[in-house]
């Protein structure tokens, strides 16, 4: 049989984009009419914050004594590593207690970005919704590895934790789907902080290609929750599982580091900005394209892998 032209995946990887950003969009219109509602029976007074509190002190010792578990595959430095054609690079997964291990240093030329998110924190949004177009340039390009690390450092009654885990079921099940939906959460955050629910958040690794049973029993079940207490905690406590940088730890989100240098910008939603330091990062010899035409045949990101 022929196979299929370049062109007609692209479309097809366009479309199935295009209608995962319409269901971001149909989401975002939910999560607004349930603000106006969590705002009217909020004004019944401060027992609600009281239990607000008592709430967030149960979640955080809770996540603080859930036992060790394995971590998500093909994120073995506690994150994972999107290459040419978004595909991801395969690990196998962490061992309770074991220590993260740094991936190989890029071949010269090629730049490593490294970005620590937390799915609702709001400069995190914005740094994505500035710089999601010269993120998919630079790997277009084949000039850039982009390694995300998902943490939960917000105290919003466990709606991190539930995203972070959520993205390390795609980075386990369907690792090649993992760019789109690591874009998609951060470009479709919820305006209350109170985040997703687990049903949505299944839906959103369906429009992206990582709609296997695998995915959402894995997402509904918090599977990787323990995980990511783990990864957090590594995070912040340092050292970071990256050579080549001087950064000992994670103070905030979103924490970028181009070649291992942190980007501390004036404003985190110039994207001018964002591309000026990576040109600077990578030196004389390196180019930047932010627009860059897709290459004949690739479809731009991978596909499901299977129920596994």
């Amino acid at each position: 049989m022929p196979k299929a032209d370049g062109a007609d995946e692209r479309q097809t990887k366009n479309a199935r984009r295009a209608e995962a950003r319409e269901k971001a969009r149909q989401l975002r219109e939910e999560q607004r009419k349930k603000e106006k509602r969590n705002t009217l029976l909020l004004q019944g007074g401060i027992a609600l914050g009281v239990i607000a509190v008592i709430g967030v002190v149960v979640a955080l010792i809770l996540n603080s004594t859930q036992p060790a578990a394995a971590g998500p595959r093909n994120m073995a430095s506690d994150g994972i590593t999107i290459g040419a054609d978004y595909i991801a690079v395969s690990t196998p997964g962490l061992e309770p207690e074991e220590t993260p291990e740094p991936l190989p240093a890029n071949e010269p030329g090629t730049v490593a970005v490294n970005i620590w998110v937390d799915y609702l924190c709001p400069a995190c949004g914005a740094f994505e919704q500035a710089n999601a177009e010269t993120l998919r340039a630079l790997i277009d390009t084949g000039t850039a590895t982009v390694t995300i690390h998902p943490i939960a450092i917000l105290s919003n009654q466990g709606a991190s934790q539930r995203a972070a885990n959520a993205a390390a079921c795609v980075a386990d099940r369907s690792p090649n789907s993992f760019f789109d939906y690591n874009e998609l959460l951060l470009t479709s955050q919820p305006g209350d902080g109170t985040g997703w629910s687990d049903e949505q958040l299944v839906d959103f690794a369906a429009s992206v290609g990582a709609g296997s049973s695998a995915v959402a029993e894995c997402i509904t079940s918090g599977e990787f929750s323990s995980w990511v207490t783990a990864a957090t905690n590594r995070a912040l406590a340092g050292p970071l599982p990256l050579e080549g940088t001087d950064l000992e730890s994670v103070q905030g989100t979103p924490t970028v580091l181009v070649n291992g240098d942190q980007y501390l910008p004036a404003n985190i939603g110039d994207s001018t900005e964002f591309q000026q330091f990576v040109l600077q990062a990578a030196g004389e010899d390196f180019t930047l394209n932010p627009t860059p035409a897709p290459a004949e045949g690739a479809d731009g990101g991978g596909g499901e892998e299977g129920d596994e």
